[in-house]
């Protein structure tokens, strides 16, 4: 093969690569209201909950202190029964179910719901992900903390983005758990991701949203325990 012929198979290999991640995920526009719900003010008691959530002293370490995919620190129990009772009567609302589940897998696996996450800027960027379609079909952060620097910290959607500048979805299809098997690669970097929609951080308000579409934290900030970004996380099953 001459390296003409080399050059121009490559090129054919690189562009049906491109056109197979192209056509992996299909977009759906995220549109508040269809994809996504926001509320402010959602905890009547945001300040309680913020210093009870500050003053935690038993926490689970995970990246990059400890060889965990979730980053920061984290501990069980953001919200009391009844706080979480006034957000879940939110929630069936928003979206019009029925009901509101916490499943696990049968290997015993279940998602950090109703986890207050704590990360600093250093401890983590934005991890473009969706969340387990065996496991939640909506998921949603709680924003904590009272003091956000502008612009920082709150939650993005990404799509799809190949190098030639084309650009792809934004849902993991079924039959598919996760992003990694419906695109058949592990992970991509920062830069395959498009930015789409940015949800701001605003202290005590919730984003709900479809938890098989791609998001992220959009930064972090604050380096010391009580300046970092801090959100209260949790995954339903909805029942319509």
């Amino acid at each position: 093969m001459t390296p003409e012929e080399e050059e121009a198979e490559r090129r054919r290999f690189f562009e049906a690569e491109a056109r197979r991640l192209r056509e992996a995920l299909p977009y759906e526009p995220p549109v508040q209201g269809k994809s996504y719900w926001v509320k402010d003010g959602i905890l009547p008691n945001a300040r309680l909950v913020s210093r009870r959530c500050l003053d935690h002293q038993e926490w689970q370490l995970g990246f990059p202190h400890r060889p965990e995919y979730w980053p920061g620190k984290r501990f069980a129990g953001a919200l009391s029964r009844a706080e979480v009772a006034g957000v879940e009567a939110w929630v069936k609302s928003a979206i019009g179910a029925k009901s509101l589940e916490y499943r696990s897998s049968p290997g015993g696996g279940t998602l950090s719901s109703n986890f207050l996450q704590l990360v600093g800027e250093s401890e983590s960027g934005p991890r473009p992900h969706t969340d387990s379609r065996a496991l939640c079909t909506h998921a949603a952060v709680i924003y904590l903390q009272p003091k956000v620097p502008q612009g920082k910290g709150g939650t993005a959607f990404f799509r799809l983005q190949l190098p030639d500048g084309s650009l792809g979805g934004n849902l993991c299809p079924p039959p598919h758990e996760h992003l990694t098997t419906a695109l058949g690669v592990k992970k991509l970097p920062l830069e395959a991701w498009k930015l789409d929609v940015e949800v701001p951080n605003v202290f005590n308000r919730i984003l709900l949203y479809r938890s098989d579409m791609v998001h992220s934290a959009s930064s972090y900030f604050g380096e010391k325990d009580r300046e970092k970004r801090m959100t209260a996380l949790f995954f339903w099953w909805a029942g319509f």
